[in-house]
């Protein structure tokens, strides 16, 4: 009886190893590739798949979107520049079977080939265009990995670039560069106000010089703006036309 007993607990057991060697359950996200005797014989999930134990082995795999920081690199850039430049990788895999036969760490070959094209893009672009065009660099680093990764399966869907670090000199030479180009545009700006003052002034002496009562009344006005100052001083305009009556004229004169 306590034979029977035991017999019938090890097929039990037997039956519970079966069953927990040959069922998977794969969620929603994720991908099982199979092998059987070595070799690959498909993609299954997501769901139940009954596997042959002993026969047949599964790899997982994730196909949500993987966030990857890559640490941070230096650049010499192509005006011999010299920063350390890190950034953001965002990657999911669109083809497990790849994923997996291709390459042995996809994880870790994503991440050692997203420092080297960062240097090499990077470096193939000045430090002006590094602080002020990121997001066409971030395009050219992604089109660049992404056309590399396509043959393991993975699929680049975006790069950040995340900081620059520049250093002591390198951040009071843009400072003193910055301060110039603001002196240059104050004096530009300043310049053409005065070109545009000057202009309207000569419009306004050819003016004056067609309407001579524009300027008796121009005379008028002036005489006011100075009885309107508060000072023991006065000046008046005298009129030009006034004087050719006073200045006398050389003999033989019209």
């Amino acid at each position: 009886m306590t034979f029977d007993y035991v017999s019938y607990l090890l097929i039990l057991v037997a039956v519970i190893v079966f069953f927990a060697a040959a069922i998977r359950i794969l969620r929603e996200y994720e991908r099982g590739i199979v092998f059987t005797l070595g070799r690959f014989t498909g993609v299954k999930g997501p769901g139940l798949i009954i596997l042959i134990p002993f026969v047949q082995q599964m790899v997982r795999v994730d196909l949500r979107l993987v966030v990857q920081d890559v640490p941070p690199q230096d650049v010499i850039t192509r005006d011999n520049v010299t920063v350390k430049v890190n950034a953001v990788l965002y990657f999911r895999i669109v083809d497990p079977e790849r994923a997996i036969i291709k390459v042995a760490d996809f994880m870790a070959a994503t991440s050692q080939l997203a420092q080297t094209t960062l240097r090499s893009v990077l470096g193939k672009h000045e430090l002006d265009e590094l602080l002020a065009e990121r997001d066409r660099l971030n395009a050219d680093i992604q089109g660049s990995l992404d056309q590399q990764t396509d043959a393991w399966g993975i699929k680049v869907a975006n790069v950040e670039i995340k900081h620059v670090d520049l250093n002591e000199n390198m951040i009071r030479a843009i400072a003193k560069q910055a301060e110039a180009e603001r002196l240059r545009r104050a004096k530009v700006i300043n310049a053409e106000g005065e070109q545009q003052a000057a202009e309207k002034l000569v419009e306004a002496g050819r003016l004056l010089a067609r309407e001579p009562q524009a300027m008796q009344l121009r005379y008028f006005a002036a005489l006011h703006d100075i009885a309107s100052e508060r000072s023991s001083t006065i000046v008046f305009p005298l009129p030009t036309d006034l004087l050719t009556h006073l200045i006398p004229r050389p003999e033989g004169a019209k």
